[in-house]
């Protein structure tokens, strides 16, 4: 089973920038899309083959969450249950007969770490979220977590320090995480692998010196290492300022 997930950082836009052909190319049997910014009336992708869920932020062009599935899932959740996470349309999560597969966007600490404490909370919320989840099937999370977990993770780390999604408490929950018994699926194929990003800003022509950060993942249940069968990083596909990333598992 292929997975995909990317943000696209406004679907709107993406799409008048080859969202299509990339889906097509992709071919893949799951879609996470993260970053929408549209409302369930603006949501006009019909794509052959596939079912659709979205969630949406109540405020609109903003946050949000899309799945594309050709196999139709036996349940959708949107939202954790918790209330002032769910208003932002960062979260749906999809029930197959062997895992849970999570679509994720990160709420991120924004400028001067304004949003930090609120992210803490969102960490530690969330990670009770997927333990309880896993405690049933286990967890395919992806998405967008606004993180770059180690120094190899982006290409400026030293000037970078204490900025949004490279703070030690960022880092240290997205740590917790792992040691709950998840695997980050990228570092598990390449440990050491470096320059291996998924998100430039749009300034000073970082995608072009590859001055980037590695921030969405697939973040797999220990309970399925030895099903999965690759990871990897679709730099070479543009439409957003950040690009696809992979898993291929067994699905059972």
């Amino acid at each position: 089973m292929k997975m995909i997930s990317w943000n696209v950082n406004g679907l709107r836009a993406c799409l008048g920038k080859g969202f299509l052909d990339a889906f097509r190319a992709l071919d893949a049997d799951v879609f996470c899309l993260q970053e929408t910014k549209l409302q369930a009336d603006q949501f006009d992708v019909n794509v052959p083959g596939y079912a659709s869920y979205l969630n949406c932020a109540e405020k609109k062009g903003y946050s949000g969450t899309a799945l594309f599935t050709r196999t139709e899932p036996l349940s959708v959740t949107l939202g954790m249950g918790i209330e002032e996470h769910d208003r932002e349309g960062r979260l749906i999560t999809a029930e197959y007969p062997s895992f849970y597969l999570v679509n994720c966007y990160t709420p991120i600490a924004q400028n001067e770490l304004r949003r930090l404490e609120y992210r803490m909370k969102w960490e530690d919320d969330f990670r009770k979220y997927l333990a309880s989840l896993d405690r049933v099937k286990p967890v395919i999370l992806c998405g967008d977590l606004n993180v770059a977990h180690r120094e190899i993770d982006l290409k400026n780390p030293k000037t970078n320090r204490r900025n949004a999604g490279f703070t030690d408490e960022e880092r240290g929950k997205f740590t917790e995480l792992l040691e709950a018994g998840f695997i980050d699926s990228f570092r598990y194929f390449q440990p050491d692998a470096t320059g291996q990003y998924s998100w430039w800003s749009y300034l000073r022509h970082a995608r072009e010196t590859n001055a980037g950060w590695r921030i969405d993942y697939f973040v797999v249940s220990e309970k399925l290492k030895e099903r999965m069968k690759g990871a990897g990083i679709h730099q070479e596909i543009y439409g957003s300022d950040h690009c696809p990333v992979e898993l291929t598992i067994n699905a059972g």
